[in-house]
């Protein structure tokens, strides 16, 4: 940690001493703002008049105190980062191109998404004035106190913080400041021999950016089936899920139509109204899958309020179980049949 790391050991009683240091750097730098907007000498300016003005906007990110947390690639970078800003009240975080607030991506893409390793560290430090510009947003709409910045490198910090109109970080944490050389051995041997990373969000929030890329959706179910039967989970809280990005040659899971489809059978068995299933299709799309579906419906239901609920139902039921992001469910009514009731 920069101004006073120097000298502590890597022990755990070393980390223990530095950590108290972040909370009282950070109150001196950070300043007082509000969600909505921030004060000038006319009152409070509005959110879409700040973003219409870059000096505006300036200004407005200008309140913000930032903390880097630097590490090399494959280090346990993300996992150390997440535990020392809950520890230290710092519920934003901006990791390989997310805007993270505790468990939820407010803003941005993954830079792991990208088709190549060059273009995921374009994407990382915001070099694209779209992608900017929407994190920029993104951060004036919620006006963090502090924002903490993971990075492999301190010219990347930098150039994250001019490409979003940031100030230059004010503290500056390094890896070996908050693990041991062990546990940064563990980290790099995962990711060199697993090809695996870590992002700090649950696996409900990463759906949208990585479906399809997750190293064990199955726990998913495991994890439900416990909770139906009144078991409490193993894993800690502070477990996050583990990816692999695109250009990883360790290939993904896949799930097949005809599973797809008996899930949805059975989703809908229990909604009144509903004949059969006539026909089933999916289409993959750039972030996910969109699925059409054709059912016969018995004569005298409310077909709209079958179609909606089915609709809702089976979107939820297959990203809930699979971990498949789900673009679209249309639902089209074919036919009506008579009950034999």
């Amino acid at each position: 940690m920069a101004g006073g790391a120097e000298g502590k050991d890597n022990s755990a009683l070393g980390r223990k001493a530095i950590l108290p240091e972040l909370r009282d750097t950070l109150k001196r730098f950070e300043k007082p703002s509000v969600s909505t907007g921030f004060y000038s000498g006319d009152g409070e300016i509005g959110i879409d008049k700040i973003l219409a003005s870059e000096q505006l906007t300036r200004e407005a990110l200008s309140n913000i105190a930032i903390v880097a947390f630097v590490g090399p690639s494959g280090t346990g970078k993300s996992t150390r980062a997440i535990k020392v800003a809950g520890e230290n009240e710092i519920y934003y975080i901006i990791d390989d191109g997310l805007l993270i607030n505790g468990s939820r991506i407010v803003a941005g893409t993954s830079a792991k998404k990208a088709p190549t390793k060059i273009e995921s560290v374009r994407q990382a430090i915001f070099v694209d004035p779209t992608r900017s510009e929407v994190m920029r947003r993104a951060l004036v709409e919620n006006m963090p106190k502090t924002l903490m910045i993971l990075g492999t490198s301190d010219s990347m910090l930098s150039k994250i913080c001019t490409n979003l109109w940031l100030n230059q970080p004010s503290m500056l944490i390094r890896i070996e400041d908050v693990s041991t050389e062990e546990e940064r051995r563990l980290a790099r041997n995962t990711r060199m021999t697993e090809g695996m990373h870590t992002i700090p969000v649950p696996s409900m929030e990463i759906k949208h950016e990585f479906s399809g890329y997750f190293s064990d959706p199955f726990s998913m179910l495991r994890q439900r089936l416990d909770k139906e039967r009144g078991i409490a989970p193993v894993a800690p809280e502070s477990e996050r899920t583990v990816v692999r990005p695109t250009f990883s040659s360790l290939g993904s899971y896949s799930i097949s139509d005809e599973a797809l489809l008996d899930l949805v059978k059975i989703v809908i068995k229990d909604i009144k109204g509903i004949a059969e299933v006539t026909s089933f299709k999916t289409e993959k799309k750039t972030y996910g899958v969109a699925i059409s579906i054709n059912i016969s419906l018995f004569y005298g239901y409310d077909a709209q309020s079958i179609l909606s609920r089915t609709q809702q139902s089976i979107g939820a039921a297959i990203e809930e179980f699979t971990s498949i992001t789900i673009n679209e469910v249309n639902v089209r009514a074919d036919r009506l049949v008579h009950s034999d009731a």
